[in-house]
């Protein structure tokens, strides 16, 4: 499998035939290096509702004919915007034929703030996903903060790579993060969700390097960077 991280929480799986993206957020983020037009996938995930995790995704579901997968209440208002979509809940598990999708909890908000009306538009609970694809069971957390069933997951799951949000103010911060890779029990664990904005800028460096203390390993990968499994 090869993995590549596009930068704030956006990662693309692909394992030689077929490809799937989570959190597509590539117009908006400076760091990233790759352009919406670029992606080639067969799904688009999504965690939940906030501009910086679909900001791209109908363009890139347009773009590869592919479905947007995501909360019953979010794939209703992708479906709005003209592409397909398979709405799931937590708990759920979907076979994409080429991967196994399974919807696990989150702890954050999820919404879609409509400025120009003054409204903010329910869009369903908040996720995280397990995939399991090409041989490997990859976990992203989406945006949560530090919750207990982590450890359950980890328990009931051989995860072998978790990418974890350690930005801090909307996500968990590093020292809670810490916490979190304990309990997923990953062999490997990518931090997320941090630098892209100034009120979220950590030392992924540093987080690593306490993951490492603690016997854990863990590696930065930068927006544009690859994972070969």
């Amino acid at each position: 499998m090869e993995i590549v991280f596009h930068g704030h929480s956006c990662i693309q799986l692909s394992d030689g035939t077929n490809s799937l993206i989570i959190d597509p957020f590539l117009r908006g983020n400076e760091l990233a290096v790759t352009k919406p037009e670029d992606i080639s996938v067969d799904a688009v995930l999504l965690t939940h509702a906030h501009t910086d995790h679909i900001l791209d995704a109908d363009a890139i579901a347009k773009n590869n004919d592919a479905p947007v997968v995501s909360i019953v209440e979010l794939a209703a208002y992708m479906s709005w915007k003209g592409v397909k979509t398979i709405g799931m809940n937590i708990g759920g598990t979907l076979d994409l034929g080429f991967a196994k999708v399974k919807m696990i909890q989150a702890f954050h908000s999820s919404g879609i703030v409509i400025e120009e009306k003054q409204q903010i538009l329910y869009a369903g609970m908040p996720a995280g996903y397990i995939v399991a694809m090409g041989g490997m069971t990859v976990l992203h957390a989406g945006d949560t903060a530090l919750f207990g069933d982590m450890k359950m997951i980890g328990e009931r799951h051989s995860i072998d790579v978790a990418f974890i949000p350690i930005g801090d103010h909307y996500t968990m911060g590093p020292d809670d993060a810490l916490q979190a890779a304990e309990w997923f029990g990953a062999k490997l664990v990518v931090p997320v969700h941090y630098d892209t904005f100034p009120v979220i800028r950590q030392e992924a460096e540093r987080f690593v390097s306490r993951l490492e203390e603690k016997g854990i390993r863990g590696q930065v990968v930068k927006p544009g960077g690859r994972l070969v499994l």
